[in-house]
């Protein structure tokens, strides 16, 4: 008997098993492959700005009014932390999926501390962390697993999460003028 074409997860839309497992295949035929991802940010006024990903609407990014925004939408780190958990979603309900694990519910909730008193590199610019120093990320995930198996599924995906490892491990930058 043959696999079904998707996985049923409860309440989640089910994810198609055969991509999936193509996904996987892929994965594993060309494991130093490296995908480029870009976005291109146009400023609108004030601190709003459109964000353009692939032919997508634009992902719109403010500040709220206490940072002088419009509050039309998530602030940067606010999406970052959006950003985070989703990717952490998306990792949960793969490897679920993968390991016949029936998903019913799952939210991430998370919280992330900065200190924003430089305001931009424009206020208080004495020596201390910029960005995010401790984020905290809780899982709520009801499925047809033990406690101990999910919270191992947690463990797996927080290290394979691309959004994850980048909040935890310093990665390469660039900035310049075109």
């Amino acid at each position: 008997m043959s696999e079904p074409a998707t996985a049923l997860t409860g309440c989640l839309a089910p994810i198609d098993k055969d991509g999936l497992n193509g996904l996987i295949e892929k994965g594993k035929a060309n494991p130093q492959a490296v995908k480029t991802l870009s976005c291109k940010t146009v400023a609108e006024g004030k601190f709003r700005h459109a964000n353009y990903i692939r032919d997508l609407q634009p992902y719109i990014v403010d500040e709220p009014p206490g940072l002088l925004g419009d509050d039309t939408a998530p602030n940067p780190s606010e999406a970052s932390l959006a950003a985070l958990g989703s990717c952490i979603c998306v990792g949960l309900h793969a490897n679920a999926v993968h390991r016949g694990i029936t998903v019913n519910t799952l939210e991430v909730e998370l919280e992330g501390d900065l200190n924003i008193t430089a305001v931009w590199g424009t206020g208080d610019v004495s020596e201390k962390p910029v960005g995010f120093t401790d984020v905290r990320v809780k899982v709520n995930m009801d499925a047809d697993a033990s406690q101990e198996v999910i919270d191992e599924l947690i463990q797996h995906v927080a290290k394979w999460s691309p959004v994850f490892n980048s909040f935890t491990r310093p990665v390469n930058m660039e900035i310049a003028t075109v």
